[in-house]
């Protein structure tokens, strides 16, 4: 029996959101968080916890993501667990769930995910068949499109379709000025800890410079937490500028866009910095430009890699971590050169995750060892960057 005959006079509710392809295709569901319409990439997240930390993370800028898990906003959001170090960004534009926000039911949180949505400026849209949206990316890659939400319920589907076809996409696009710093700062503050809080870190050990592209806070405090006081600096700073702070070890941090856009101004630093022998550790649009950096170049993904179920092989151990991926691009394996060994691949569909130079302490990882799948499978890598710069230092 449908709602209709159980209730004669029960009237279907009017949706208030649309998705809308580059290719014409038309979803309809209902609009949560802020009104308006934005264009970006759709892509789908696997990952069953973490949606706060994943809705700032800067590297999402110029997409929109469908959440496969239905449950989303179950927890709140809170001060805590926001991943942007430049409080300015944003991140995801938009995002899709199955399921309608539901209560808070956590001690933790302080604000519904609707009203925190509608204060960053965050379309949101549910309702629809997530699975079925999955499908069409995994089958076809991950399209253009317009998210758009109006409490009347009117859209220009024409004009919409229109925004999403002249979208240019992501290919070609910097959009690290977007999210990175607008000056030097410091950071000291160290892990959370149950009871504690997070810390402050009190005696360096070393003094590591890193490149906002757009950095996430969980990086900057597992660095403090293995000993660094970091200085986080913008993503054009030269590389005499960095030089100037005599770094232990240069940082080079995630990201949004093309690494080969934002390689244009990064990757000669980069080489720059490699050339000097400073010890240097990159994660995902780090790791893509370090590739680009040392002779490689980077490609665009059908689907890419989002989520925190992601196994990764180290090839240096032969150890398998369970990571947290977000990429859209990937360096090429093919095109690296013989000085570059290949240290980590994806055990889903063996692209790199990972490279080392044999003669220099310059290494990086595609995925994000600060994140907690694992929950500490990737943990080890702070302490391979701490012991590169300890050896540099003692020599």
């Amino acid at each position: 029996m449908t709602d209709k005959q159980a209730n004669p006079g029960w009237v279907e509710p009017r949706t208030t959101a649309r998705l809308v392809l580059a290719d014409g295709t038309v979803l309809e569901g209902f609009g949560f968080g802020a009104t308006g319409q934005a264009a970006a990439e759709v892509c789908f997240n696997t990952a069953m916890t973490g949606y706060q930390e994943i809705l700032t993370d800067p590297s999402y800028t110029g997409q929109i993501i469908t959440f496969t898990f239905p449950h989303i906003g179950n927890v709140g959001t809170n001060a805590e667990d926001f991943e942007s170090a430049n409080m300015a960004s944003v991140g995801a534009c938009g995002v899709i769930l199955q399921a309608p926000i539901t209560e808070a039911s956590n001690y933790r949180s302080t604000r519904h995910l609707d009203a925190w949505l509608k204060a960053r400026g965050v379309i949101g849209l549910s309702g629809i068949d997530t699975r079925a949206l999955t499908s069409l990316i995994r089958v076809n890659g991950m399209p253009n499109a317009v998210i758009a939400h109006s409490p009347d319920g009117e859209f220009d589907i024409e004009a919409l379709k229109a925004k999403a076809r002249q979208w240019p996409g992501l290919v070609g696009m910097d959009l690290v000025p977007a999210v990175t710093a607008g000056q030097r700062f410091d950071w000291n503050e160290t892990p959370w800890v149950w009871g504690e809080g997070y810390g402050r870190l009190e005696n360096a050990e070393f003094h590591v410079v890193a490149i906002d592209y757009g950095i996430k806070r969980n990086i900057l405090r597992l660095l403090a937490g293995a000993g660094c006081k970091v200085t986080v600096v913008p993503a054009k700073t030269s590389a005499a500028d960095i030089a100037a702070l005599k770094p232990d070890g240069v940082f080079l941090s995630n990201g949004p866009g093309d690494p080969a856009a934002t390689g244009e101004y990064a990757v000669p630093v980069i080489r720059n910095i490699v050339a000097q022998g400073i010890p240097t550790f990159g994660i995902c649009l780090g790791h893509q430009m370090l590739g680009i950096a040392l002779g490689g170049r980077t490609m665009k993904m059908h689907q890419g890699h989002h989520g925190a179920n992601h196994p990764v092989k180290d090839l240096t151990t032969g150890k398998v971590e369970i990571t947290s991926m977000n990429h859209g691009f990937a360096v090429d394996r093919e095109s690296l050169p013989k000085n570059v060994t290949e240290t980590h691949v994806s055990l889903f569909d063996g692209s790199n995750c990972g490279l080392a130079l044999a003669d220099k302490p310059v290494f990086s990882v595609q995925y994000h060892p600060e994140a907690s799948p694992g929950p500490r499978d990737s943990h080890y890598l702070f302490s391979r960057f701490t012991d590169l710069m300890r050896a540099r230092k003692s020599a």
